[in-house]
């Protein structure tokens, strides 16, 4: 796989790309809060305040204020009483897998799953099973074959990032033995889903007695880092058991101080959220009335599967004339040929919205039939 080719992010919603500034539908800053004024003014006081490093683990000297002020926040936002902040959010799914390595006879995880789950399952010490992608019945078979009386762990995405689509925990549950876990990425779905933007938990409307979630705020949040939300006993079972956890120098202080805030504004301000909500309506809306069938998901996340690289190359090339990136990507679990994904943002312009919707209307009228447009 080749490296993609450098961006320069410019403006809270272009790039400039081989020398054009193009609006930049891509990237999961959801709400731009990277770029927000006081989430900006955060970090730089942060790094005046703090420095950069504690320079000690969190076991040791390096359990600074300012992580237990952000997991309090953290906790405020989801309503839950007890969040832990780790370094990445690749790491959130690792650090609970190998506190609770030896915990399941089997673990449970969907096909499609992100690379940090496939890992995190792999740490488990127990055997794995892929249950095809959100198919309760195929679960409910793979429940079976683990034989009564199996301790299990179910790992998947809470939404999806290929496609939006969006984890059947209400329909899991049902499945799952009384005494499962779920363990639930929510990178995505953090900020988005759910009526105060608590993720898939809240969306499905699901109690969190048997779930773990976790998340990244580089996302919604646009700034750094991961969470772990579930019960204390989970947490200090993470400090005791997991070395990626207790070894590693805990988030930069100034990222904290910028994560900070950038909780706060989402937690305090629901305009972001209406703003996206609306920018999705419209063109969905658009897209629709040109005759474009796109897959049903709360998301924000717009994906076509071109047929073969001609119809590739030319909706590149008409993007471009648009000034638009065009955001093509290949990622672990998409098809081997790539795919188109459209992010929108609560900060894009009702003129880029238009833009995109002409050109991906061109771009339809083209396909013979509307189910030869994916």
């Amino acid at each position: 796989m080749l490296e993609p080719e450098p961006l320069q992010q410019i403006d809270r919603t272009y790039v400039r790309f081989r020398g054009l500034k193009l609006s930049y539908f891509s990237g999961c800053d959801y709400f731009r809060l990277s770029t927000h004024p006081r989430v900006i003014a955060a970090l730089k006081a942060g790094v005046d305040r703090y420095g950069l490093n504690v320079a000690a683990s969190r076991l040791t000297t390096g359990n600074h204020r300012l992580y237990l002020e952000l997991e309090r926040s953290l906790g405020d936002f989801f309503g839950v009483g007890s969040a832990l902040v780790v370094p990445s959010g690749f790491m959130t799914n690792l650090i609970v897998a190998q506190a609770l390595a030896g915990s399941f006879s089997h673990a449970l995880i969907d096909e499609k799953a992100h690379p940090s789950l496939s890992e995190a399952a792999r740490m488990l010490d127990c055997p794995v099973l892929k249950f095809r992608h959100l198919d309760p019945p195929d679960l409910a078979r793979s429940v079976k074959r683990c034989g009564p009386g199996a301790k299990l762990m179910l790992l998947t995405d809470g939404l999806f990032s290929r496609d939006g689509s969006v984890a059947l925990l209400r329909e899991y549950l049902k499945i799952l033995p009384e005494d499962a876990l779920l363990l639930v990425d929510d990178a995505h779905a953090v900020g988005i889903l759910g009526e105060r933007g608590r993720g898939s938990v809240e969306y499905n409307k699901v109690s969190r007695r048997r779930i773990v979630q976790t998340l990244t705020l580089s996302k919604a949040f646009g700034t750094y880092g991961g969470a772990v939300i579930g019960p204390a006993s989970l947490h200090q079972r993470i400090f005791e058991r997991s070395h990626i956890f207790f070894g590693s120098t805990p988030l930069p202080l100034p990222l904290a101080n910028s994560a900070l805030q950038a909780v706060k504004l989402l937690q305090g301000e629901r305009s972001f959220r209406r703003r996206l909500l609306n920018n999705v309506r419209y063109v969905r809306r658009a897209l629709a009335v040109c005759g474009f069938k796109l897959k049903e998901t709360p998301a924000p996340i717009l994906s076509l599967f071109p047929r073969h690289i001609g119809e590739t190359e030319k909706l590149k090339s008409a993007l471009l004339k648009a000034r638009i990136f065009p955001s093509f990507i290949r990622y672990p679990g998409g098809p081997d040929t790539g795919y188109f994904r459209f992010v929108l943002s609560s900060e894009h312009t009702s003129e880029q919205l238009e833009n995109l919707v002409g050109v991906l209307a061109r771009y339809f009228a083209n396909c013979v039939t509307s189910s030869e447009c994916h």
